[in-house]
């Protein structure tokens, strides 16, 4: 029977010829909770009974999303989270390691893996070629005791990408146009496959970012074919063994193709408060901007700080305009600084913050005013999504948030800034 992704992993990892529709119970190979979901998946596992997590898969406690700690009870659920990794002897990746989704994708998923999470942005390792996706606590706490889970195998959607991307427009510009296209439930619990001559140009990064939004239209997986990117990319981290050569077959059977031509695009933002509320950046000129917030798992990466470095050197942000920064992890941190692309930030004026979530979720750390707004690289700009309810969040490029903290307003990246 020929298979897409999602049919060929759920296939593997539950033993049977799994196609669309089906419920199949499958063997898990990595399973991890963050500090905001995380507390009640420890007591979810201590109230069923439970003692350890199954030998057979990885399980991984991350504090990222409030880290360092704003308050006390955030706090106290980090003691939590630190005590039961502790002496259930599972690992934990604590306050300054970096956001879950992209020590994940460093460092543990792999092709071909089965991966859930206590977080909807676990669908990111799918850049990897892996079947990964979020669950509620309790499934979580469940699935890390027993090993494995149920699925609904889902029917697949194919996004066949041709073309070269143009100057000034990036896979965040992509992502961002397809979701405005089928709109936030337009894959509902589907499995968004992206094939095409462009996905062999695309890095690994770019290829995360857009895995990671794909749940943004609803669907259940987002999923990349492993190539040699894939392979080179595994090299770097140190985990060449990790490859493994996984795409779909020709004949496979998609519920619907929807076709992309890359070379036509150009940036574009989502406007509040929905990401698929998308639009042309050059239709919102002169839109006044009173923070940037270039980070989190779909803008913090090591080649989101190169595009903005390269756009602010040897300028300064806007007066009125705040530019936050917060690396996706300590590895992307350190490459930055290396790379000199932290001193050029800084230099601009920009605020550096640890590894981490930082103000996506609007706990701590740049969360916003009463009427300002803020243009993100993060992938949710639901209102109150930045800590305040009557504030508004704008989702664009790593490149357009740059050259918008210039000018102090949104502008196309392609503009000059002089």
């Amino acid at each position: 029977m020929s298979k897409t992704l999602a049919e060929k992993i759920l296939s593997a990892k539950s033993g049977s010829e799994a196609k669309a529709g089906d419920i199949v119970i499958a063997k898990l190979d990595l399973v991890f909770v963050q500090d905001i979901t995380g507390p009640l998946t420890v007591r979810q596992f201590q109230a069923a009974g439970f003692k350890h997590p199954a030998n057979s898969l990885k399980a991984i406690l991350f504090l990222d999303h409030a880290a360092p700690s704003p308050n006390r009870e955030l706090a106290n659920d980090h003691m939590l989270l630190r005590d039961f990794a502790r002496k259930i002897g599972c690992l934990l990746s604590d306050v300054g390691e970096g956001i879950c989704h992209q020590i994940v994708a460093e460092s543990l998923a792999k092709p071909g893996d089965l991966i859930i999470g206590a977080d909807s942005h676990t669908v990111t390792a799918g850049g990897l070629g892996a079947f990964a996706c979020g669950m509620g606590s309790t499934d979580v706490a469940v699935a890390l005791a027993l090993g494995k889970t149920w699925f609904r195998v889902p029917e697949s959607i194919r996004i066949a990408l041709s073309g070269k991307f143009a100057h000034g427009v990036y896979a965040k510009d992509l992502i961002l146009y397809l979701i405005g296209q089928i709109g936030a439930d337009g894959a509902t619990y589907k499995a968004l496959e992206f094939s095409g001559d462009t996905v062999s140009t695309m890095s690994i990064p770019d290829r995360l970012t857009i895995a990671n939004m794909a749940v943004e239209a609803g669907a259940k997986v987002g999923l990349f074919p492993s190539d040699e990117v894939t392979r080179d990319y595994l090299k770097t981290q140190g985990r060449g063994n990790d490859y493994q050569l996984l795409s779909p077959d020709d004949s496979a059977s998609y519920e619907q193709t929807i076709d992309i031509n890359v070379a036509e695009l150009e940036p574009v933002v989502a406007r509040p408060h929905t990401v698929d509320n998308m639009t042309l950046v050059r239709e919102l000129k002169e839109t006044k901007i009173h923070q940037i917030f270039i980070g989190t798992c779909t803008g913090g990466r090591l080649d989101d700080l190169a595009v903005a470095a390269s756009i602010l050197r040897g300028k300064q942000r806007h007066e009125q305009t705040r530019l936050v920064i917060a690396p996706a992890s300590r590895g992307v941190l350190l490459a930055s600084i290396a790379a000199g692309y932290i001193q050029t930030l800084l230099q601009a004026g920009a605020i550096i913050l640890p590894p981490g979530c930082g103000p996506c979720l609007g706990l701590h750390q740049g969360a916003l005013g009463t009427g300002e707004s803020c243009l993100s690289t993060a992938n949710r700009n639901f209102r109150g999504r930045m800590g305040n309810p009557e504030a508004f969040v704008y989702l664009g490029s790593a490149a357009t948030a740059a050259a918008t903290a210039v000018k102090g307003k949104i502008i196309d990246p392609r503009e000059p800034l002089n």
